[in-house]
């Protein structure tokens, strides 16, 4: 593991490893190969040109791309030039996407037009956006300007202008970038108001996920299929940043696509496969998986909630993973927990495992810890809590208090050896007569049910007990639920008020781009 302090900042690990691991493949992209000398000339390309457009420490630069080299290099680029990376979900529309801008006050923004729909001219639509501060717009290949795009340049043009930036003072910029200055501002999902900019530093950061490295067993060469999306920590910090932390090849897909992932494991001998439940659940069922080689997978890595324990047995025993894990973590703290070897499946399903190395994560009923098995707040206190939400001080101090635990909205109970077991969000908990009903512990039990393939459980109006569960259920392929069946099992089951009063089955559910059932589309569309 690299100790804490081995590298100050993310642009001089990368360097480190341009150094390390010279000719060795850094990204691979179809028949594109770039080796980490090469990503980190790019890089230094990218951090003269963003010096040349007149980026300053502590200025914040954005980047609303899928998952591509250009990604990692605008990336270290601007970390280089003491920026602060803003990434921006390539799902949103030019008014949400404008709102990120204007809260961050984004100087730079580094955009793959065209990609599923981004309209960068769009931006300048939205009238309630104040987008001064942003001063150019730099457009990732194939992409084209835009007569609606003011202060517009094409990547290749905006690398040429850094030429005239000499590489000393690069390298300067570069040493001065400390542990402290602030790395990223991730802005949250947005799930409870208005998203929030989440800081963090770089010395935070390379910490925590040197620890992951070694949570996940990541290993120099490994071969790194990165289907979670750059934008989110998952496919950003537990993705390339580790890549590049420990010399393993990054292998960026943009879209997920199964017949193309599976091609791809079987032709470059993918090693690590992290995502989603649903990922793994898609290859699992997929018909032509058992045409595929799929023998190099060692690592499995997913996190969520509700993962069914009969999944994490079906990845043991019809796929090669040697090492299965699962974890729990926020943007406000980064991973803060996670199973280990040896745990058996349905430790793995069903919890979120223990605190990682110097983190404390308890689980609190009010002012006091709650005990074993008792449903309270995920609380979590250590080195990787964030500094706070970029320019909401009095947001901070709402989820960081005195004693410097952080509260995470999440429930959750803790048994005796210290594995956690998420059972819903405050918010998303609704009260049946009286009792405190869990989504999350509702959707688990569903999951248990053969012929369920996914569930997700919401709490409706009722005139009688006040809230009710109304559960959403995708049938498992070539499976036929009766709804009034399947309440009926759920009685057997489950104490009274947990019991959905209504079952609705869909096709599919409505997926964030990081895996997340969106349940609010789900309710509109009933």
């Amino acid at each position: 593991m690299a100790e804490t302090g081995e590298w100050a900042s993310i642009p001089l690990m990368a360097q480190s490893a341009a150094e390390r691991f010279g000719g060795a493949p850094a990204v691979v992209e179809g028949d594109k190969v770039v080796t980490y000398a090469e990503l980190g000339q790019r890089i230094d390309q990218a951090a003269a040109a963003m010096q040349a457009a007149g980026v300053q420490p502590g200025d914040r630069v954005a980047v609303w791309a899928s998952n591509r080299s250009e990604w990692i290099i605008a990336a270290v680029g601007l970390q280089s030039a003491g920026a602060a990376l803003v990434p921006v979900n390539t799902r949103f529309k030019p008014a949400e996407t404008a709102y990120i801008l204007a809260r961050s006050r984004a100087r730079l923004l580094v955009v793959e037009s065209g990609f599923a729909g981004i309209d960068p001219a769009g931006l300048f639509e939205q009238a309630e956006a104040d987008l001064s501060a942003l001063e150019q717009i730099v457009v990732l290949p194939p992409g084209e300007m835009s007569d609606n795009m003011p202060s517009g340049v094409l990547w290749a043009d905006f690398l040429a202008a850094g030429d005239a930036v000499p590489p000393a003072a690069v390298e300067s910029r570069r040493q001065a970038v400390g542990p402290n200055l602030i790395s990223d501002v991730l802005f949250t999902s947005g799930t409870t108001g208005a998203p929030k900019g989440v800081m963090m530093t770089h010395g935070q950061t390379l910490r925590q996920f040197s620890d992951w490295c070694d949570f996940a067993d990541l290993r120099e060469q490994d071969r790194y299929l990165i289907v979670n999306p750059f934008f989110h920590m998952f496919g950003y910090k537990s993705g390339w940043l580790a890549c590049l932390m420990r010399g393993a090849v990054v292998y960026p897909v943009p879209v997920f696509d199964v017949d193309r992932v599976l091609e791809m494991v079987e032709a470059e001998q993918i090693t690590v496969f992290p995502g989603p439940p649903t990922v793994y659940q898609t290859i699992l069922d997929h018909p032509s998986r058992a045409d595929r080689d799929l023998s190099s997978l060692r690592v499995a890595v997913t996190g969520a909630a509700d993962i069914p324990v009969e999944l994490i047995r079906r990845l043991h025993e019809e796929l090669p993973f040697e090492r299965i894990c699962t974890g729990y973590g926020l943007t406000e703290a980064g991973t803060c927990t996670g199973t280990r070897s040896g745990d058996d499946y349905e430790t793995i399903a069903t919890t979120v495992g223990r605190a990682m190395p110097d983190l404390e994560v308890r689980v609190a009923d009010g002012d006091q810890e709650a005990a074993r098995g008792e449903v309270g707040e995920v609380l979590v206190r250590g080195f990787s809590v964030m500094p706070g939400y970029f320019d909401e001080p009095e947001a901070t101090a709402a989820a960081i208090d005195d004693d410097g635990w952080l509260h995470t909205g999440d429930l959750a109970t803790m048994d005796d050896r210290g594995y956690l077991k998420i059972v819903g969000r405050l918010k998303d908990m609704f009260i049946v007569g009286g009792f405190n009903a869990y989504p999350a512990e509702i959707e688990n039990m569903l999951l248990g049910h053969p012929d369920v393939a996914q569930a997700a459980v919401v709490g409706v109006a009722d005139e009688r007990l006040g809230e009710v569960g109304r559960a959403f259920i995708v049938p498992r392929t070539g499976a036929a639920i009766d709804p009034d069946e399947l309440i009926a099992w759920c009685r057997e089951r489950m104490a009274n008020y947990k019991v959905p009063r209504s079952m609705v089955l869909r096709e599919s559910f409505p997926m964030n781009a990081t895996g997340k059932v969106m349940k609010d589309e789900l309710l509109a569309g009933n």
